[in-house]
């Protein structure tokens, strides 16, 4: 579980991250590539390689610099590009490829933990699935925050008034600084944690 930081929780939760952000931005670019969009493909982000994701600051440094000061992961990928005006549906298109990156967050946050439910006694094997649950099911519930640039500020805006669209579009530019502000100084984060425990409850 994350509860510690020696080298090897760091490990693990670096693994972790670079597993789980590799899969959630491919299934992005994957989603746009299925929906007419080949920008993803163009700048070789159709992948699953690690390399072709991970910023070294955003998805390693940053993530072990506060998971041990806050004992909150926060990191971020490198964004898949993608152009909205070839994509089939319009807005619901750009948000079926936002919903795609947390959807296997939680597809794998669900395969880890039915894994776990039949392995035997506690080895690194067990405390590697536990720290991958913990880190898929967390990285779903931090990008389904409906602020922009997270995932569901796309999928909130398909469906928002123009107005609200108006509001998301005049805060985009300072949207992760509004994010991280709110997790940092806890305004959100026991909400997130409510909601990352309901769904560890609830997995097999």
């Amino acid at each position: 579980m994350l509860g510690g930081s020696s080298i090897t929780d760091i490990i693990y939760v670096i693994v972790a991250i670079v597993i789980s952000l590799s899969i959630h931005e491919a299934m992005h670019a994957y989603a746009s590539h299925l929906l007419g969009d080949t920008t993803a493909q163009e700048r070789g982000r159709l992948s699953l390689n690690p390399l072709k994701h991970i910023d070294p600051f955003a998805t390693v440094v940053l993530p072990i610099i506060t998971y041990v000061i806050f004992k909150i992961p926060i990191l971020a990928a490198k964004p898949v590009p993608f152009n909205p005006d070839r994509l089939k549906f319009g807005e619901f298109g750009a948000a079926l490829v936002a919903i795609a990156g947390p959807l296997s967050n939680i597809l794998m946050a669900f395969i880890g933990a039915l894994i776990l439910a039949h392995v035997g006694a506690s080895t690194q094997v067990v405390d590697f699935l536990e720290t991958f649950v913990i880190i898929n099911v967390a990285i779903f519930v931090f990008n389904i925050i409906p602020i922009p640039p997270l995932d569901g500020s796309r999928v909130l805006y398909a469906f928002a008034p123009e107005a609200v669209q108006d509001f998301m579009r005049s805060i985009e530019p300072y949207g992760i600084f509004i994010v991280f502000a709110l997790v940092l100084t806890g305004v959100i984060t026991p909400i997130i944690a409510n909601i990352d425990n309901a769904i560890l409850q609830n997995l097999p």
